[in-house]
């Protein structure tokens, strides 16, 4: 089945080689260098492992210390746009959460499984009121969105449209006690 997705994939698993002159760069990816990032190779895209003069294990001891939180860029993972009427009815055929009982603006971890219910991939699912937000994880994204198309496809009776936000997107992630506190201020 042609489509924008498995144009998008094609275009993009042309750029996976891990080769440091074939990796994608977040949008983020000045501010990780003038932060001291140290670059590796991550899911086909070239993200920091640690910054310089401070160390992982106090990075982590931060984002775990009472009170604190931990700002990180996630934009190497996948994010989809789900739309149509069934598309809550749907992803509960590909995942094992609760999707139609989501109210408007809550989220929940769940897993997408395959034909037999062994696990693909963990995801974060959002009812974000006309669309479901679906993240799926960057080194599994290009195989779970061919899975989600061939669910799609075997379902073809349901109205659901996927719509893959592109490896240009950006999304960080606030992690930590002191998230909530931060978004607040």
């Amino acid at each position: 089945m042609a489509s924008a997705f498995a144009a998008a994939s094609q275009r993009a698993l042309g750029r996976r080689a891990f080769s440091s002159d074939a990796l994608l760069k977040t949008m983020l990816y000045d501010l990780h260098l003038e932060r001291g990032g140290k670059m590796v190779p991550f899911a086909g895209y070239e993200l920091p492992v640690q910054y310089a003069g401070i160390g992982v294990l106090k990075e982590h001891m931060h984002c775990r210390s009472p009170g604190k939180s931990s700002l990180f860029d996630v934009s190497h993972m996948g994010q989809i746009k789900w739309t149509g009427a069934d598309r809550a009815a749907f992803l509960e055929k590909c995942v094992v959460g609760d999707i139609q009982g989501l109210g408007s603006g809550e989220g929940r971890l769940s897993l997408i499984t395959n034909d037999a219910g062994g696990i693909l991939d963990d995801t974060i699912i959002t009812n974000a009121g006309d669309y479901i937000y679906m993240v799926v994880n960057g080194a599994c994204k290009i195989t779970d969105m061919a899975y989600l198309e061939k669910m799609m496809a075997e379902n073809s009776d349901m109205d659901v449209q996927m719509n893959y936000l592109g490896d240009d997107a950006t999304l960080v992630a606030l992690q930590g006690d002191g998230a909530k506190t931060a978004l607040r201020s």
